[in-house]
């Protein structure tokens, strides 16, 4: 699977890193920085995919080019491009042994790359996963995403406090894209419509007047493991039409000159600006409508460069909509269809409803999308009237299944009235789609009988279930090699392209040899991580103590709260009694809160006031120690995942869609402590139940819960563990320079309802700590376990779901 490491081939790598040098850098190699060299390092490798990419390009270009599928997404949470691309084309051992004849390190290079911080979680991690396994298993998909000049904040802590920084990921250049103007895109904004009937009676309408933005693609390879496919992301910039007005500015007014340029690019400054204002929710409406028109447009002249009639798009196009995000592509594409193609209202309805399929992500309802009917109707225009059109005709097949049943009509209606009229965009998403699917068994079966209901029992068909993955080649191959290189001793290398092969692993779990191994590596990777959290924080860990971490984007489903109260707890406990014997443990938590998202910063300063009293309590610190991890990214997960002994997954049950961290660090031999939430209850049904923490209520209970009157204080009583948590949160003892600062944590627990069952769960949660804290120190036994838990996680890898969605969804094949 890796090209061999031959004299040849090593002097060929040198002599294409030093013409990279040489001629790109226009430097002596002796004059190169670490930046420089990596760099050129990643020129080279670039230019190693360009034959496989080129023909890959010219397979779709041809007359017989396969179907194709569009994933359309708003993130792609790429991470570091350089070490996955030399796994993925075979010349990670190449280029390392090429580099040390030439007096460089790898690994220092590898450091060296900026972060492409283009997603908020789960969900663009995930697309950047789906994105290797399409071309691994050298199927026919694009990306389609936003270029974004800034990607997601820079997370600096201050004083506790996280502050938000611009994370200028591109500002000394991208060596992966290449810029393609010849494909660039004109996008409409503003302006009205103008309708008309021709002389055969056929009525069509213009959409005049427009404020007009270029959207630029940016082309990245992605090659699939062994390079035999390498498909392509395109990411798009804003770019002004009309520039910069040389005129104003030779008049003296230099602010004028350079405005209309900089609102127009503004488009695609920040992922995910602040909406909490209208400016904010516009510019958010502004980047889902850029993507979905140029995604759209690209599409559309690809098709016809076939030479096929419009009627024959389904046959060879598919587009995923990854979460409601791109929804606004459904009308966009009826208006293409009617408008620029001429079709009628049933024949552009009829393609548009067999060429998209829908990914839903959340069962929180708040995060379904509704955008206001008169923010749509200005940016819009022709849109708000498509979407009106639309919701008729859908209003009318609901009125035929139940006729007179006007609450059903009211309940799923695309307009929510009352009040401020609201396009509900998960509903334009199912009705404009011929696939909806769930990303676990759980969130699916709660998508179906709760969240969307009345959809599910009219279009039953329509739903299906994609249990979420993750790549084995970034997540075990590349992330954790020496893990990797044992595994492959022990069971061959079939496993990084086929996972389920890891069960071959069930026997070496009995083989005490192979625990010690397996222990061995895992306080290497510690050890790893310890040396990285003294770089970046200066704290000292504790390799021998339990490396408890929850990483994750900071939310209160996701309950770090609880985690934080039960380090609280155990703080307690060993004040209390400094003499006792206890497991050591070490806390982490890292992960990025909303900027608008005050409980959820509010918590960050929580975990970082805690940190300060525990580790600087000599009674305490050489047992307990907490840590928050500022600026958690794609590279820094691929330090943390491997070392991590206990993997934090308490979400509320109910709450979660699926997770992929839960599978990740899982896959690297942590144990999981979590809820019967989203994949985890897969990962416990795959892992067995000996080999996971469970705890907790599960869904049932929450609804009984919530049904029958939920009151947090029943599980709360004077001096139970929790409440002397709280006391000691009240009483201002973690910040006795604004006593009152976590009152509002406090507070939604013991006034506000406890919406996210933190009381309910929290005895359950420290009783399933305290026995991780006894089973750790039998090393072997988890050691076992730990193995256990890597040999049965073939079901997780993103091939697996990509093949699914391929087969049931996408209905595309292999090159």
């Amino acid at each position: 699977m890796a090209s061999k490491v031959t004299k040849t081939a090593v002097k060929k790598f040198k002599e294409a890193f030093q013409k990279r040098v040489d001629m790109t850098l226009a430097k002596d190699l002796s004059e190169c920085n670490k930046h420089d060299l990596y760099m050129a390092l990643a020129y080279t490798v670039r230019d190693l995919q360009v034959e496989a990419w080129k023909t890959t390009n010219q397979k779709l270009a041809s007359k017989d080019a396969p179907k194709r599928m569009y994933y359309i997404s708003l993130e792609f949470l790429m991470g570091r491009t350089l070490g996955n691309s030399l796994i993925n084309c075979g010349f990670f051992d190449q280029a390392d042994t090429a580099l040390k004849e030439l007096g460089v390190e790898l690994e220092d290079l590898l450091d060296e790359e900026m972060d492409a911080g283009l997603g908020n979680g789960g969900l663009g991690r995930l697309a950047a996963c789906f994105l290797d396994s399409i071309a691994s298993l050298d199927l026919p998909g694009f990306g389609s995403g936003i270029r974004y000049d800034y990607g997601i904040f820079r997370q600096k802590i201050d004083h506790g406090h996280q502050v938000e920084e611009p994370d200028n990921w591109l500002r000394f250049g991208n060596p992966w894209e290449v810029v393609r103007p010849e494909r660039k895109r004109v996008i409409k904004f503003y302006g009205h419509v103008e309708c008309y009937k021709d002389h055969d009676g056929k009525q069509w309408c213009t959409w005049v007047d427009t404020e007009d933005v270029l959207a630029m693609p940016y082309d990245t390879p992605i090659p699939g493991f062994s390079m035999g496919t390498v498909n392509t992301l395109r990411l798009w910039s804003a770019r002004s039409i009309f520039g910069f007005n040389l005129t104003d500015f030779n008049q003296g007014d230099f602010i004028n000159a350079n405005i209309q340029k900089s609102l127009t690019e503004n488009i695609t400054k920040v992922l995910y600006p602040n909406d909490n204002n209208y400016e904010g929710k516009e510019l958010r409406l502004k980047q889902q409508y850029f993507l979905a028109a140029a995604t759209l447009a690209d599409m559309i002249e690809d098709f016809k460069d076939l030479g096929l009639p419009i009627s024959d798009l389904p046959k060879k196009v598919v587009c995923q909509l990854n979460d409601t995000h791109p929804a606004i592509a459904v009308p966009e594409l009826m208006r293409i269809l009617m408008d620029d193609e001429g079709l009628t209202w049933d024949e552009a309805w009829n393609i548009t409803r067999q060429v998209f399929a829908y990914t839903n992500h959340t069962l929180l309802a708040e995060a379904l999308e509704k955008w206001p009917v008169g923010l749509i109707e200005n940016l819009l225009p022709r849109h708000m009237q498509i979407i009106y059109e639309i919701n008729y005709h859908f209003l009318r097949e609901v009125a035929q299944k139940y006729p007179g049943d006007n609450e059903r009509q009211c309940d799923m209606s695309i307009i929510q009235e009352g009040g401020e009229k609201m396009v509900r965009m998960a509903y334009l998403a199912i009705v404009g789609s011929f696939s909806v699917n769930g990303v676990a068994a759980m969130h699916t079966e709660l998508l179906k009988h709760d969240l969307v209901r009345d959809f599910y029992d009219l279009y039953p068909k329509k739903f299906n279930n994609k249990t979420n993955g993750i790549t084995p080649r970034r997540w075990l191959r590349k992330c954790n090699p020496e893990l990797s290189e044992l595994i492959t001793s022990k069971i061959g290398d079939k496993w990084v392209t086929d996972l389920d092969e890891l069960q071959k692993l069930i026997p070496f779990a009995e083989d005490k040899v192979f625990r010690k191994e397996i222990s061995k590596i895992k306080k290497n990777n510690k050890t790893r991580l310890a040396e990285y959290v003294k770089d970046l924080t200066g704290d000292e860990l504790d390799v021998n103590s339990i490396f408890d971490i929850q990483v994750k984007r900071l939310h209160e489903y996701k309950r770090q709260l609880l985690n934080i109260l039960h380090a609280i707890h155990l703080y307690q406990k060993i004040k209390a009694n400094p003499k006792g014997h206890y497991t050591p443990r070490t806390i982490i938590v890292a992960g990025k809160a909303a900027p608008g998202y005050y409980m959820a910063k509010l918590i960050i300063k929580m975990v970082n006031s805690v940190s300060a009293i525990v580790n600087n309590d000599p009674e305490v610190n050489k047992f307990l120690k907490v840590l928050f991890l500022p600026n958690y990214s794609v590279s820094m997960a691929e330090v943390l995942v491997p070392a991590t002994d206990l993997s934090e997954q308490i979400s509320t049950a109910g709450k979660e869609a699926s997770g992929t961290g839960n599978m990740k660090f899982a896959l690297n031999g942590a144990l999981t402590i979590g809820t019967l939430d989203g994949a985890n209850v897969e990962i416990k049904d795959a892992v067995g139940d000996d080999n996971i923490y469970i705890f907790g209520l599960d869904v049932d209970g929450v609804t009984n819960l919530n049904q029958n009157g939920y009151n947090p204080h029943d599980y709360m009583p004077h001096g139970s563990h929790l409440a002397n948590a709280l006391d000691l949160i009240s009483s201002g003892f973690f910040c006795p320079e604004d006593p009152e600062l976590f009152r509002p944590l406090v507070d939604s627990l013991t006034i506000g309802g406890d919406h996210y069952k933190l009381a309910a769960d929290f005895e359950s949660y420290s009783d399933a700590q305290e026995l991780v804290s006894n089973d750790f120190i039998k090393e072997d036994d988890w050691a076992k376990r730990a193995i256990l838990n890597i040999a049965n996680m073939g079901g997780f890898s993103s091939d697996r779901t990509i093949k699914q969605y391929a087969e049931e969804i996408w209905d595309i094949k292999p090159y």
